[in-house]
């Protein structure tokens, strides 16, 4: 069982699109989609609805999950959920 950082809701690991920190050589972050789940590090799991997208860049729940200083940059994962059929 894996929590959503959007909505809070508990679900199984296969029903969630996991997140992870990617860190460039400036130390600054972005959050990247790990759909295959292998990316290394901390990771975050999210429904792959936009509402729960909106709701964790709104609630700035990705640095609070991936444990990470400042604000990452969401545009990969942003872009992702775009391209996801409504």
């Amino acid at each position: 069982m894996r929590t959503c950082i959007g909505c809070r809701k508990r679900e199984l690991a296969v029903d969630l699109l996991r997140v992870a920190a990617v860190h460039d050589g400036d130390g600054k972050c972005a959050v990247s989609v790990d759909s295959a789940g292998n990316l290394p590090g901390r990771g975050a799991w999210l429904h792959p609805v936009q509402q729960c997208l909106n709701a964790a860049v709104r609630r700035r729940a990705f640095a609070r999950a991936l444990r990470i200083t400042g604000s990452p940059d969401t545009s990969a994962v942003e872009e992702f959920f775009s391209a996801l059929p409504a």
